[in-house]
């Protein structure tokens, strides 16, 4: 660092990444600012100045040896090591700067006087840290896994029975599904869909219930996706949809005599999507040669989904809040409560970097292959796809209490549904329209998508599937390329 970036900060002030401190000061007070800085965001310790911007200099000759032997060495736990520089300012003074980085090994704790005390960085000052911060600091840190947490007022009775069935029978297909009651409990506890706790009778952890329970938002406030749809470029009282979604994340399925995965009872996800559809599409206000109205959508579906997936699977818990859909006149807005998980970055995480926040949702969704075992979603699908579809890339805002995705949709003049009429609605319904436009997207966007994936994204049977592709192969227009089992679609 040269002098003139020293002199910069210096005149800027404090604030939540620099701290101005004299050398004579108490070891313990060093360690202090050095523990917030690295429990929040990382940040600057520009010793030999005074609050006020006053420079005093540094008076010892070994403060670096005292700083990490000391400081360091005896009052911070778990060890780091920060970046030490001196930088002189005149013939007269110095200035040390120790650059302090976001620590990976969160909390990190000041031990004195037989108290091991933890602080974050709160504006321009170091605080203790509360309860709330103490636990999301301890999940960053893998010290603690929220979605173990017990959830009060639960049972093995608030799980979906026939969902647990299905996903040890026919998912993951399990030689040894449980039978008695008693089995149950032992197996889901081992799973860490039960709780463990000595304190606790066996109730349902945040995994288990936002899993497999029957209503999970009964009991756990933010287990649900609310909706919202808005015919303008803001929040407004009048909303055209302001729903919250209640179900377990996963659906049911089972196989059919020909091996092949049958949608038997929605989950949270598809729930979303079908509640989606009719507001991420819009009809041509003429009509074609063959008396229909061309569906177009506004938005890719499968980005939609993946987004939805990665919130699902990487919220925090600890927020009191819903995961949030926003469709304006103008963007689609994807929320999902909490920072990023640890020293995870908006550039590390469209690098395909991967840092799961809850480990036993995200190996479940893959048993279920609603995500792929790589977990580069957004590298390797919601990028490439919006670019493809209209040139644009997601906006990704991250905060302290949230990661936010923005879309832009396709240019298209847009004429919602009515918002009257419900969604099931036959003039509402993507069932009713023509499905082959909506097939012949998804195949743009993926030429290898298997009748199954068809199925899934259109919410329309996989037999139903298989007859508008053979009548559009008949039509001319796709034909097949390839293997039966490795081939793709080719759009004429």
């Amino acid at each position: 660092m040269t002098k003139s970036e020293v002199l910069e900060i210096i005149s800027n002030g404090e604030n939540s990444e620099v701290e101005f401190k004299r050398d004579d000061i108490r070891p313990e007070q060093i360690a202090k600012e050095i523990i917030a800085f690295s429990n929040s965001y990382g940040g600057r310790l520009l010793i030999g100045v005074e609050d006020n911007g006053r420079i005093v200099g540094i008076k010892r000759d070994n403060l670096e040896e005292w700083i990490m032997d000391t400081v360091c060495g005896r009052y911070i736990h778990p060890a780091l090591i920060p970046k030490y520089e001196e930088i002189k300012i005149d013939e007269k003074n110095r200035i040390a700067v120790i650059t302090v980085f976001s620590g990976v090994s969160k909390p990190y704790v000041l031990i004195h006087n037989d108290r091991e005390d933890i602080f974050v960085r709160s504006g321009s000052v170091s605080k203790l840290a509360t309860r709330e911060q103490i636990i999301r600091l301890s999940e960053s840190g893998g010290l603690l896994h929220v979605e173990l947490m017990p959830v009060p007022n639960t049972s093995f009775k608030n799980l979906d029975k026939a969902r647990l069935e299905n996903y040890f029978r026919d998912i993951i297909k399990d030689p040894f599904v449980p039978k008695t009651d008693n089995e149950w409990l032992l197996r889901l506890t081992d799973m860490g869909f039960l709780s463990d706790l000595p304190s606790y009778d066996k109730v349902c952890t945040i995994a288990g219930l936002t899993l497999f329970g029957i209503k999970p938002r009964r009991y756990l406030k933010q287990a649900g996706i609310r909706l919202m749809v808005f015919d303008s470029q803001d929040l407004q009282y009048k909303a055209l949809l302001d729903t919250v979604i209640d179900a377990p994340m996963l659906a049911r399925r089972m196989e059919n005599e020909i091996g092949s995965s049958i949608l038997i009872d929605e989950g949270l996800i598809e729930k979303t999507v079908s509640q989606l559809i009719p507001f991420i599409t819009v009809e041509s206000e003429t009509i074609d040669m063959g008396l229909r109205r061309e569906k177009k959508w506004l938005y890719p579906l499968e980005v939609i989904r993946e987004l939805l997936l990665n919130a699902l699977a990487h919220r925090d818990w600890t927020r009191n809040t819903d995961i949030e859909i926003i469709i304006y006149r103008d963007r689609l807005e994807i929320t999902s409560p909490g920072a990023l998980p640890n020293s995870m970055t908006v550039e590390k995480m469209i690098a395909g970097r991967r840092t799961p926040r809850n480990p036993i949702i995200m190996e479940v969704l893959r048993d279920y292959q609603y995500v792929d075992a790589r977990g580069m979603g957004i590298r390797v699908k919601v990028i490439p796809i919006m670019y493809e579809f209209n040139h644009s890339e997601p906006v990704f805002d991250a905060t302290d209490d949230y990661l936010k995705t923005t879309l832009r949709p396709a240019q298209i003049n847009k004429t919602y549904n009515d918002p009257k009429k419900p969604l099931n609605d036959p003039k509402n319904d993507p069932k009713k329209t023509d499905i082959k436009e909506i097939i012949l997207e998804i195949l743009k966007n993926d030429p290898k998508a298997s009748y199954e994936k068809i199925a899934n994204l259109t919410l329309i049977s996989k037999a139903t599937i298989k007859r508008h592709l053979q009548k559009m192969k008949e039509e001319n227009r796709i034909s097949r390329k390839g293997a039966k089992n490795g081939g793709y679609w080719e759009i004429k």
